[in-house]
């Protein structure tokens, strides 16, 4: 049943997105802080995952992006983000999301993340195993950091710390096959789950923009903690998500730049 609604909510969530991804709307921005927007889209989006989600569980609470937290006293949340990958989106780069989650207290339960442009739902529930459009999902089994695809995301929030992020970048880059940064971390970590990359990493990420592909990943068999390897990624947003093969070693790329940085 909870999956259901998390994978229906992204369905709603993402024919907004496309329906709009040609018109003026998706140019409606508004600035939130310094180097971050929301444009109606999201807004709309939103809503609509709201609405169904309230239909179907009014006793739950709700965290998204745009609304906040919208609390009645329940174990259950759902966490949404209504388009990850927005500048991605404003600008017409086909590479955004839709992500829901639910969790009860600090326990994921079930999380699905849309790609709209390419069709694509990745969808996992605690125990169950993770999905790609109904075909089971595993982690890369590569263990060879030379062979290795890794993603990141740059801290466009805090970019104060724009030179420890490049240190650790150019470290790791003289090791794996290539980096990349696509704009989209939800993106980003189901393809983590379903071995399209080896790991990903960043820091200063939101809850809505990880608690999805969180549960993916651990359910097609990979690893998530922080960037210090501690089990405080849902709580800091400093995130390390690999195939568990190459976990520590992408880790110890981390642990010098970002040594004596207050995150």
């Amino acid at each position: 049943m909870y999956l259901e609604t998390a994978v229906e909510a992204a369905k709603l969530g993402g024919a907004i997105l496309t329906d709009n991804l040609q018109s003026e709307m998706r140019r409606q921005v508004s600035k939130k802080q310094q180097f971050d927007f929301v444009t109606k889209v999201d807004l709309l989006s939103e809503k609509a995952i709201i609405n169904y989600i309230r239909e179907r569980h009014p006793e739950h609470d709700i965290l998204a992006e745009e609304s906040g937290a919208l609390q009645s006293g329940s174990d259950f949340q759902w966490i949404i983000d209504p388009l990850d990958g927005t500048k991605n989106y404003i600008h017409g780069f086909p590479f955004f999301s839709v992500s829901v989650a639910l969790r009860q207290k600090n326990q994921l339960l079930v999380g699905a993340v849309l790609d709209p442009v390419r069709d694509e739902l990745f969808y996992a529930e605690k125990g169950k195993g993770a999905f790609l459009n109904g075909q089971p999902l595993q982690v890369s089994t590569s263990n060879n950091l030379s062979e290795c695809l890794i993603a990141t995301g740059f801290p466009f929030r805090a970019k104060h710390l724009a030179a420890s992020y490049f240190r650790a970048f150019s470290a790791m880059f003289h090791q794996v096959s290539d980096l990349r940064r696509a704009g989209s971390a939800a993106l980003d970590l189901a393809y983590v789950a379903c071995g399209r990359i080896d790991a990903f990493w960043e820091i200063g990420l939101n809850l809505w923009d990880i608690a999805a592909g969180v549960l993916l990943i651990e359910e097609a068999g990979g690893t998530v903690t922080d960037i210090y390897e501690q089990d405080r990624h849902l709580l800091s947003g400093h995130i390390l998500a690999s195939n568990s093969r190459i976990h520590s070693k992408i880790a110890n790329f981390l642990e010098a730049p970002f040594r004596n940085v207050s995150l």
